[in-house]
């Protein structure tokens, strides 16, 4: 497999997606302006893609890091791949738009390089960036996604995103959109929560079979994030082991696994060393016997369950994928 630096994946629409991303979702209590410094560092080291959304709300930051490495000619415009994502309180089709132009907006730019349905549990529409009723219970709403799907492929005629796609969908949502009558675009790609312990191998299966690339987000797992009763990934031994051989880190050889699967990762860290690390994945190659053994730590576990809308009719984790 030819994996190099600046290894880009053709999506079914002809345009190119560098096949390793920086992601920038940070949590509240993380300053904004870290966002932009790390931004910087990752366009620095090598990183092209970047992905961000309008619930991070820290696209202003992002945006502003990127406007200053074309400024000092680092890199064009038309190197960088952009993503942002349609937040779930914008699901009806009349808000679709107006989503991604406030995320235009923000950025500085004028068109994206994909946006993407960020989920498809759609929220109660409004200011509210996650609206709850008076008991604190999360306020949702329920969209035909297929009508959202239609509102974002209007985008990508208006020249405001050159792809389309989506994001923690399962098959059968996918099968949704592509067999809905006068499609016009297919989904470019379903970004989907993806790593050692839970590797999506039936999911992938099926959106290659469908021309539709599968991003992981959370590549690296989100210990951290969420609960520490869940499993630490990147203490797992055996990957630990075979960073070991190849004189890695374990982030690394997780990175390296799902390039060589064909999946595209996202990488998430503001650390300077990490940064630098996790784009140093492009010279080193994994052999049959440790993507097998890598393969073998599947256990169908998440770390980003959406438990809050477990019983929306849209919720996309009831199904085996």
């Amino acid at each position: 497999m030819d994996l190099k630096h600046n290894s880009s994946v053709k999506l079914n629409d002809g345009n190119l997606m560098p096949v390793l991303g920086f992601g920038t979702f940070a949590p509240d209590h993380t300053p904004k302006s870290e966002a932009n410094e790390a931004t910087k560092i990752a366009i620095d080291v090598g990183f092209r893609h970047i992905d961000a959304a309008y619930f991070y709300q820290n696209e202003e930051e992002v945006g502003q890091a990127l406007r200053d490495k074309i400024a000092d000619g680092t890199v064009k415009r038309e190197d960088l791949f952009y993503t942002t994502k349609i937040w779930t309180t914008f699901l009806r089709p009349e808000l679709v738009r107006q989503c991604l132009e406030r995320s235009l907006k923000k950025l500085g730019f004028d068109y994206v390089d994909l946006c993407i349905i960020h989920a498809p549990i759609a929220m109660k529409p409004g200011e509210e960036l996650v609206p709850k009723d008076d008991s604190g219970k999360i306020i949702l709403d329920v969209v035909d996604i297929r009508d959202t799907w239609e509102a974002l492929e209007k985008c990508k005629d208006l020249g405001l995103t050159k792809s389309i796609g989506v994001s923690n969908f399962n098959r059968k949502q996918l099968e949704l959109i592509l067999n809905k009558p006068g499609l016009k675009y297919k989904p470019t790609c379903n970004q989907v929560e993806c790593h050692p312990y839970l590797n999506q191998s039936k999911l992938l299966e099926f959106c290659m079979s469908k021309d539709i690339v599968l991003v992981a987000y959370s590549a690296l797992g989100s210990h951290k994030a969420s609960n520490c009763d869940n499993p630490y990934l990147l203490e797992e031994p055996i990957l630990k082991t075979i960073a070991k051989k190849h004189n890695r880190t374990p982030a690394q050889v997780a990175l390296r696994y799902q390039l060589q699967r064909g999946v595209v990762a996202l990488a998430k860290s503001f650390n300077e060393k990490r940064i630098k690390e996790n784009f140093e994945v492009f010279d080193f190659e994994l052999t049959q016997e440790d993507m097998k053994a890598i393969d073998g730590l599947n256990r169908n576990f998440r770390y980003v369950k959406f438990l809050f809308a477990v019983d929306h009719p849209h919720y996309p984790f009831l199904e085996e994928y």
